[in-house]
This record gives structure tokens, sequence and C-alpha cells, in this order.
């Protein structure tokens, strides 16, 4: 197989993992990168879900049964969301191809309430996923990650959590499409 082509990371790529990546918080996992600069990097797993639902999490939340996916390893007691389409709460930050990071959780809830948003266009995380200064650049750079821009980012809210992997690599097509067939053991196969 002819070695896979790698974009520089940036804000609003997608991090896929390697097929053989050990790493427990991080095997198939995709991964949002939300801010990518000088300081290190900062992203959040879109395909594994947490055992939480957000009203468990936050006392007289308005959002039922809404499921929450584990971010990363880092500050698992944080929360943070990202969304699709237009713009939806004025402090979000534009990660490209219609996907929003963050905004003010208290403006979210109020347009919530109105009838202004709708909840499917939203997805919460529990703790996130962080690189220090250059970390990220050696990972890529060692094929820890297939990065790709977020055009594939419809399927975020669309695939399962555990076909989310396999169905961004099957989309990217060539050789990405055969990576997306390996067995995750394949002494199994």
């Amino acid at each position: 197989m002819t070695p896979l082509p790698n974009i520089s990371p940036q804000s609003g790529s997608l991090l896929i993992s390697e097929p053989f990546l050990q790493d427990e918080n991080f095997v198939r996992s995709v991964v949002l990168l939300c801010e990518n600069n000088e300081m290190g990097s900062f992203g959040l797993v879109l395909n594994k879900l947490s055992i939480f639902k957000l009203d468990e999490l936050l006392d007289g939340c308005d959002l039922q049964d809404k499921e929450v996916y584990v971010g990363g390893p880092v500050e698992q007691n944080t929360l943070h969301f990202i969304y699709q389409g237009e713009q939806a709460l004025e402090d979000s930050i534009s990660l490209g191809n219609g996907l929003w990071w963050g905004g003010d959780f208290a403006e979210l809830m109020e347009k919530y309430r109105q009838g202004k948003i709708n909840s499917a266009d939203f997805r919460f995380f529990i703790g996130y996923s962080g690189w220090d200064q250059g970390q990220l650049d050696e990972e890529v750079t060692g094929n820890t990650w297939i990065v790709c821009d977020n055009t594939h980012a419809r399927n975020i809210f669309k695939a399962e959590p555990d076909d989310l992997w396999r169905v961004i690599l099957k989309e990217m097509g060539g050789d990405f499409q055969v990576l997306a067939n390996y067995p995750i053991d394949p002494r199994l196969n």
C-alpha cells in the first residue's frame, strides 16, 4: 500500500486514529480538532459514548436523556459542546462547514426552551483531548493520526458512534477505504 497522505492539522480538522493505535483513549477514534496553535491543541473525541445523560450531570437541565460523549481523557469534570447548522449562539466558534464549537450554555438552554434550536443538532462531551506544543504534529508525522478536513462533518450527527471511524475512512476513498476494513485484531482474521 502506498503511504497515506496527510494534511496539516488545523482547527476544524478531523483526526482519525490509525487502525492499530493501542491507546485505550483513542482506539478507532475520530477527534474534532477545535483549536491548534503555538500553545498546543484541543479536540473532542466524537465517537465514544459515556454512560451519562446530560440531565444526570446538570441539575435542572431541560435536555432530558441527551447523550453525552467522552471528549477525551483530560479534565473529565468539564462539559463542552458542538453543533451543526447556522450559528445559534453568539459566542460560538466556527470550525467550518456549518460546524460550531461552544458558546454560552445559558443561552443554549434559553433558546432550547423557546423552541429556537433542535437538540439533535448538538453534541455534548465530558472532558477533552489535549496536546502540548508540537506534540500533535509529532503524532501526525509518526502516523498516529490521519488528518482530513471536516467535509465529512455531516457524519458526526448521522453515523452511529461505533461506525463513525469506518464511515469517514470509507468516504475518503482510495487507501483510506482499505484501512476502514482492517480488523481490530488482525490475528483473529
